[in-house]
């Protein structure tokens, strides 16, 4: 009486074992690329760290940006749907002055138009805007903030702009430039903007926000941008085990617009 041979088997199931294993890290580098090509290319996710945008976007906003929105400027634009970057869009992008950071502001001029500012109203090419989205918290008492261009010094003006401005000016009108954006943010009486530094060349531009994603309560400010290693932990096993208590459930989700 012979004695059955389960070898052949035990073999099979260490190849189908084998091959699960292969499979599940095949997948899992699969997602990862995805992940990584999703990120580098299609969307980012940022944060709002100054009260520039309010009451559009407020400390604590976490943003995805679509990078594919405009395009590269590339042969591609004709091929892909892209569409010009517009007036009263919300941009994403490297700072002109130091490139390392990144700016959140809403499209004012686009190349060619001319900008004014009288009392707080903005003219593009003689008109006035209709800006619903625009919030003020102090009153007129800025001149260079308020009544734009003026080629008096201002205060927290570059030295590169004051110099350009002069260049640009015409008629009482600032003249956008080919490429170029000017860009101010929605709370104007607190916002760093294109009154003080300049356009956004449109190589600069990452983005247009798609939604908030989450949102933080303002009373934890140290979530928002902690400096040290440390500091990170903490206020990262603070948001975990305060989840429900500093989500601003109704911005979570919200699209941009």
């Amino acid at each position: 009486m012979s004695v059955p041979d389960d070898r052949k088997d035990d073999h099979k199931i260490a190849r189908a074992d084998g091959s699960d294993v292969i499979g599940s890290v095949q997948s899992l580098l699969g997602t990862v690329v995805i992940a990584v090509f999703v990120i580098t290319f299609i969307v980012q996710a940022f944060q709002i760290p100054s009260p520039s945008m309010e009451n559009t976007l407020l400390i604590g906003d976490y943003l995805l940006v679509n990078k594919l929105c405009y395009g590269s400027g590339g042969v591609g634009d004709y091929l892909m749907p892209y569409r010009r970057i517009r007036r009263g869009d919300i941009v994403v992008f490297h700072y002109p002055v130091n490139p390392a950071q990144h700016f959140v502001k809403r499209v004012i001029g686009v190349p060619g138009d001319r900008v004014r500012l009288v009392n707080k109203q903005v003219f593009v090419n003689g008109v006035a805007l209709k800006e619903p989205y625009a919030h003020f918290s102090r009153p007129a008492n800025d001149l260079f903030r308020d009544d734009f261009p003026r080629l008096d010094v201002a205060p927290g003006e570059t030295p590169e702009w004051w110099v350009l401005l002069r260049k640009l000016v015409e008629d009482g009108q600032l003249i956008v430039p080919q490429g170029h954006y000017f860009v101010m943010g929605d709370n104007r009486d607190d916002s760093y903007d294109s009154r003080y530094w300049g356009f956004v060349p449109q190589t600069n531009i990452i983005g247009r926000p798609l939604l908030i994603y989450w949102s933080v309560r303002g009373a934890e400010g140290e979530l928002i941008a902690p400096s040290s290693v440390g500091d990170k932990l903490y206020h990262f096993a603070y948001a975990v085990t305060h989840i429900f208590q500093i989500t601003r459930w109704n911005r979570t989700l919200r699209v941009v617009n």
